[in-house]
């Protein structure tokens, strides 16, 4: 089973040479790896090319924002899971892939799989901050949800229910994995162990008006999709299993 991993890149050259070596020494072979750089104008491509053995796919132009060029990636990928690896994230151990297709190899329908995630320090990425305990499947209108950098799809399910909806600039992972999940009712499993490893300093935790307006995406998101919560109480309902996210 070849498993196609995409990493989107801007200006990335303080981070990204850690990601290429976190998918560089995966036991798991059977990789496509696709680069989609959105015309950096740092040392990022030159890094890359140090990387030309385990880089399948290049490529650099501009685009309307990351998840324009998370899209360009899913249309160029060839394998049977897709995954997302950010410019800044990085895999826990070697045998990351591993684990995934394994469960994809016992369970042929199984349409996706997704884990825990690590939160560490943008400054040391052996520090960790807090984890990301996903836990079992549950309604998305009850604050749950995957972490994105962990969740690994079929490429299937791409081709049948479409690839990131470029209204939303904040949560455009959040709706896929609520249209994928709750709405379409792909089957998933959940693979009770961290996978990638997130520096602190996302796009969508910079500001509390950035988290204001994510949840604002993200009731619209349900909207979107014909699916009911109650705008009041979601937003708390979010902050819940946050609680539950513990350091390692």
């Amino acid at each position: 089973m070849k498993i196609s991993i995409i990493t989107v890149s801007y200006n990335s050259e303080s981070t990204i040479e850690t990601t290429f070596k976190s998918v560089a020494i995966q036991k798991y072979k059977n990789v496509e790896y696709i680069l989609i750089d959105g015309g950096s104008q740092d040392n990022t491509l030159s890094i890359a090319k140090k990387y030309n053995h385990i880089i399948t796919k290049i490529v650099s132009e501009k685009d309307n924002g990351l998840y324009d060029a998370m899209n360009k990636g899913i249309k160029l990928a060839t394998g049977d899971v897709i995954g997302i690896i950010n410019s800044d994230d990085l895999f826990c151990d070697q045998n990351a892939l591993e684990k995934v297709i394994d469960v994809f190899n016992k369970n042929q329908n199984l349409d996706s799989v997704y884990a825990d995630l690590f939160y560490v320090s943008q400054f040391n990425i052996n520090k960790i901050v807090r984890r990301w305990v996903t836990g079992n499947q549950k309604p998305f209108k009850n604050g749950w949800h995957p972490a994105h950098p962990t969740f690994y799809i079929k490429k299937s399910v791409y081709d049948k229910f479409g690839l990131f909806d470029l209204s939303f600039k904040l949560a455009a992972d959040f709706e896929i994995m609520l249209r994928f999940l709750d709405k379409h009712k792909i089957s998933a499993i959940y693979l009770q162990e961290p996978l990638v490893k997130m520096r602190l300093g996302g796009e969508t935790n910079k500001s509390f008006k950035n988290i204001y307006n994510q949840n604002v995406e993200c009731i619209r998101a349900f909207k979107k999709n014909d699916l009911k919560v109650n705008k009041f109480l979601y937003p708390f309902f979010r902050l819940i299993p946050k609680f539950f996210q513990f350091k390692g």
